[in-house]
């Protein structure tokens, strides 16, 4: 029987469906709960030519331990896979899958933060908690007044477009590759025009050098004045700190955001009694119109078990050579 190795395996919610869908396939898992390093590859990896991870940096060091242990197939459980160093990948052989799970989860996520902001939600629930009644400073704005700009049109980014139609508001839409579904309910534009008409811009692009820092000091700068920001994509998208001078400014009338930059290493672990390194995270935090969660868009019982059973397909093909949709390089 093939062995996989698994990383950051959770017993809480994953260990029943990995023992599941590993015998469905015919795989036998060996499991950590840890990331991936120097110190556990080599034991949690023996007899194993696939690893199986999630969020965690693969760096050029790990991807070399890897492919000194014998792994030839990475996939990790995440759609995408700007975590994993894709140059190190070839340079040793490892051949890297990812395992893209269905848009809703995400794109619910991103409406429920859309409204969020709008509404003032996070200063509402604060007062609630102490018990501060009163209407002063958290007056909101309805949705159908409103302009939407979804940058990034791919399964996700149609999704949010297609749940927003609901709602009435204009919706502007801003990707190089348009798609015919998405003009049944918006207008493609140019990204500055975009930046300059969208009252809610969320961010449903993928993390390229191209769009490293999408939203910085530039187009902040070309954008309406109390402009919502949601991003449930990817955190290097926005400059931390050009977003923490336009909050502070006023440019920004608020942010949702379920992903920062620099959050590899401190997300999915409990924190609560150490002092962090990330201070760009905890000015966002502190701001009363700026909403943080810990990158868990996608978090849903049907994720949960998509991503499993899909990235042990992969490793199931790649042992048996068959041809793979979930392969990226």
């Amino acid at each position: 029987m093939n062995r996989i190795a698994v990383f950051n395996l959770r017993e809480f919610d994953e260990a029943e469906w990995f023992e599941r869908y590993g015998k469905e396939l015919g795989l036998e898992i060996s499991g950590c709960a840890d990331a991936p390093d120097v110190t556990n590859i080599a034991r949690v990896t023996e007899g194993c030519e696939c690893a199986d991870i999630i969020t965690s940096q693969i760096t050029r060091e790990l991807m070399e331990e890897f492919a000194r242990c014998g792994i030839r197939y990475l996939t990790t459980r995440t759609i995408g896979y700007d975590h994993i160093d894709m140059a190190a990948a070839k340079e040793f052989g490892i051949r890297v899958g990812n395992a893209p799970y269905g848009p809703n989860g995400v794109a619910d996520y991103a409406v429920m933060l859309i409204l969020m902001g709008i509404r003032n939600m996070k200063r509402i629930l604060e007062r609630t908690n102490i018990q501060d009644y009163t209407l002063q400073g958290i007056r909101g704005r309805e949705l159908a007044d409103l302009t939407v700009g979804v940058v990034g049109t791919g399964r996700i980014g149609r999704t949010v477009i297609r749940h927003l139609s609901g709602f009435g508001c204009r919706l502007l839409a801003c990707d190089p590759f348009e798609n015919e579904e998405t003009k049944r309910y918006a207008s493609y534009v140019t990204q500055e025009e975009l930046w300059k008409e969208a009252d809610v811009i969320t961010l449903h692009a993928p993390l390229t050098e191209d769009n490293f820092h999408l939203i910085g000091r530039e187009s902040l700068a070309k954008m309406k004045d109390g402009v919502v920001i949601v991003n449930t994509a990817r955190g290097a998208l926005i400059d931390s700190d050009a977003l923490i001078e336009a909050v502070e400014s006023g440019k920004v009338g608020a942010a949702a955001l379920d992903v920062v930059e620099n959050e590899f290493g401190l997300y999915y672990y409990d924190h609560k009694s150490d002092v962090l390194s990330n201070r760009q995270l905890a000015i966002l935090r502190g701001f009363p119109n700026v909403t943080v969660s810990h990158h868990m868009a996608f978090y849903t019982d049907n994720y949960t078990k998509t991503v499993i059973r899909d990235s042990l397909e992969s490793c199931r093909r790649f042992l048996e050579g068959k041809p793979n949709p979930w392969e990226v390089g």
